[in-house]
């Protein structure tokens, strides 16, 4: 869609005098229908009226006047500048270019909101840019990626949120665009190797490769994209996916738990339940992080970094815990089990201790749901009471709740487990969980 109904170009050299014309985006959209050329394209007679105001010591270069400019783009100056500056960057890197909107300059300074909400960066055979060096200062991540058969350049870099990317009141966003020798060649090109995954609602950045401008015409006849087919094209979008696009895919996730941020649910390297217990922790921990300037932030931000990976681990563990354990209760109630002596014995026991503590802390409410007996039991005097068999001799629920149960309350107490305790509490509530989902579904 167009950004405006007509556009006047004009443009002089110190020593020649103006030419230009008028170019009617209605009929130059019907012309590119009919795959007509550039040359039989003709441009209407420009007046030097629209332009009075600007020509007063005007001595060379191009001035652009967009006629009935859509209301989006009208109320978007500060993002159109924001794209101007991503897109010319000669501009930015070339003194004696400029370019000027509402008689404003596009400058480096017009990526500055975008620079401080971009997070990660990935730079692809040693680009050189003045954005990367200059803007992009705050990065909590970044990687140079080497590809010695890919013949390009340039760089990919992922925001805090999808919406950093989105033009206001334009249902358009930024992407990652393929630059020929400088020029806009065609944006967002990840769409023609689309992986359907959350990361590339993220990314933005670009890509220089030269080699598309050769002696084959590669470009469509509207001059805004290349041919789709093209061999040089397709097997350049293949290498950017396998070389960069998958290595970013991974390493994306990565540094989104690394720095307490929601990653890519459709990576599979980590499963479901580490991930949400990541998140829980991550929405958690963030309550404890001071704020920023804070003369110990480092340390304390270091301190919770460091429970992560137990938490990955303890979280998804404690939620095993609670679910088994009280299924287990829901099983005795509606089987009518009765409590044997030990169990009972066990349940006044803890009874007990409770009201000790409650007189200590003063506390006078109920803290357990009803009345119920079961809830002082924990997996082992749960297990004894459903599965009777000699726990010695057979295998039974009350074998594995033996030994899951000093480790159950090392967890229960929040304490950090050992890389050997993990594996065993994990391997013993397998047979738990398994003994535990046949006896809810039999019929006995």
């Amino acid at each position: 869609m167009s950004c405006a109904d007509r556009i006047t170009v004009i443009s002089k050299t110190e020593s020649s005098d103006y030419v230009g014309g008028i170019i009617d985006n209605s009929s130059l959209d019907k012309a590119i229908e009919n795959d007509l050329t550039p040359d039989k394209y003709p441009l209407e007679e420009w007046k030097s009226s629209v332009f009075e105001e600007y020509l007063k010591d005007h001595k060379k270069g191009t001035i652009i006047h967009f006629e009935n400019i859509k209301d989006g783009i009208k109320n978007s100056i500060g993002f159109l500048k924001k794209t101007i500056a991503l897109y010319f960057r000669f501009s930015l890197i070339d003194p004696s270019f400029k370019i000027f909107i509402n008689d404003e300059q596009v400058t480096q300074n017009d990526l500055k909101d975008l620079a401080q909400k971009t997070e990660f960066l990935w730079i692809i055979n040693e680009l050189d840019d003045p954005y990367i060096k200059e803007m992009l200062t705050q990065l909590k991540q970044q990687e140079s990626l080497t590809i010695k058969d890919g013949n390009y350049k340039g760089f990919i870099a992922s925001v805090e949120k999808p919406r950093d990317l989105k033009i206001t009141n334009i249902e358009e966003r930024l992407g990652v665009d393929l630059f020929v020798n400088g020029r806009l060649r065609e944006t967002k090109i990840l769409k023609h190797i689309p992986t359907s995954r959350i990361v590339e609602n993220y990314l933005y950045g670009q890509i220089h490769f030269n080699n598309l401008d050769d002696e084959i015409d590669r470009f469509t006849s509207s001059r805004e994209s290349i041919i789709a087919d093209d061999p040089k094209y397709k097997e350049f979008l293949d290498n950017l996916r396998t070389k960069v696009i998958t290595p970013i895919l991974d390493q994306w996730d990565k540094w989104r738990i690394k720095n307490r941020k929601a990653g890519d649910s459709e990576n599979l390297s980590i499963s479901p339940k580490e991930r949400k217990s990541v998140e829980l922790f991550n929405v958690v921990s963030g309550e404890y992080s001071p704020p920023r300037g804070s003369a110990n932030k480092k340390q304390i931000d270091g301190w919770v970094d460091d429970l992560a990976d137990d938490a990955k681990y303890n979280f998804g563990s404690y939620a095993e815990c609670f679910i088994s354990e009280n299924l287990i209760r829901k099983f005795i109630k509606e089987k009518k089990i009765t409590l044997s002596k030990e169990a009972i014995r066990e349940r006044d026991k803890w009874k007990k201790v409770e009201t000790e503590s409650k007189n200590k802390g003063n506390i006078s409410i109920d803290i357990r749901r009803g009345s119920d007996d079961l809830s002082y039991l924990s997996m082992n005097d749960l297990a004894y009471l459903v599965d009777k068999k000699n726990p010695v001799k057979e295998a039974c629920l009350a074998r594995d709740a033996n030994e899951y149960k000093p480790i159950r309350d090392a967890l229960a107490h929040t304490a950090l487990l050992t890389v050997v305790a993990k594996k065993k509490l994990t391997s013993v509530y397998e047979n738990i969980k398994g003994r535990v989902k046949t006896l809810l579904t039999s019929n006995k």
